[in-house]
């Protein structure tokens, strides 16, 4: 069945729980610099994340852990400069919040303020409840993850699906509570069964935001290099291309190099 769409000038968090109380599914893709998330914002997107995956994307590096408090900063202020209408996420990285709830504080203080941004995400369930309720207090949104946590790849040793066991998941259905019962105004839920994540989405009232979580939460995410095709060699099941741009650049590249190399470009037009 249809629903009606609301038209929102501004997404704010607010939008996002009236989205799912509406039924209407929440769409979230990264960004980093401000080319990308000007064409980004400007297609429409609900919601813009300045993901930690900029350590993998925009750095090389083969873990999100390298990136710092910094470089996000910075990656966080080209994406909101760009942004005219979508809420901006931004990822609080690795061992800026772990275990120490002054330094989650002031982490987060730093991004909101030097950035920009609007909210911020943070990794885990009640083992960082601590960080989460001081940043809450603050008046800082709060966007949960819980699943698949990158930055505990350490510790799980794979990128494998999550909560395949009951454990597990009863473990995951009670942080994405207490989650709500903090305060958190979201949740990504990444590369759990979709079963599982649709059970999680229907017991909470705050929205559920899925990559690789299945169709039955209340928005989906993806790496907006992975989804157009800019990257190849990362291919999970839940991924899917909507161009091939390492193709169609490869091509422009090629025909930009034969070009300069046979004297064609710049022809008498291109010239002053």
């Amino acid at each position: 069945m249809s629903v009606a769409k609301k038209e929102y000038k501004r997404i704010t968090t607010r939008s996002l729980v009236e989205m799912k109380a509406n039924g209407e599914k929440i769409s979230m893709l990264t960004a980093y610099d401000y080319t990308m998330a000007k064409i980004v914002d400007g297609a429409g997107i609900d919601v813009i994340l300045v993901g930690d995956s900029a350590s993998n994307v925009m750095a090389g590096h083969e873990t999100t852990l390298p990136i710092t408090l910094n470089e996000m900063i910075y990656h966080a202020s080209s994406v909101i400069r760009a942004v005219e209408r979508c809420l901006v996420v931004v990822d609080l990285p690795f061992g800026t919040y772990q275990g120490n709830s002054k330094n989650a504080l002031d982490s987060a203080i730093r991004i909101m303020k030097e950035s920009g941004g609007h909210a911020v995400k943070l990794e885990g369930g009640s083992e960082i409840s601590e960080s989460i309720s001081r940043i809450l207090t603050a008046g800082i949104p709060v966007m949960g993850h819980l699943g698949l946590t990158p930055q505990s790849i350490y510790k799980f040793g794979t990128y494998t699906v999550r909560a395949k066991e009951e454990e597990e998941a009863n473990k995951l259905i009670e942080d994405a509570k207490h989650l709500e019962q903090l305060g958190c105004f979201a949740l990504v839920l990444e590369k759990v069964p979709a079963d599982l994540a649709e059970k999680v989405a229907k017991a909470i009232q705050i929205p559920v935001i899925g990559i690789g979580a299945g169709g039955g939460v209340d928005g989906q995410v993806l790496v907006t290099h992975d989804m157009l095709g800019m990257t190849h060699e990362f291919n999970p099941r839940f991924l899917r291309r909507y161009l091939d741009l390492h193709t169609e650049m490869t091509n422009a590249f090629k025909g930009y190099i034969s070009d300069v190399k046979s004297r064609d470009f710049p022809n008498e037009k291109e010239q002053y």
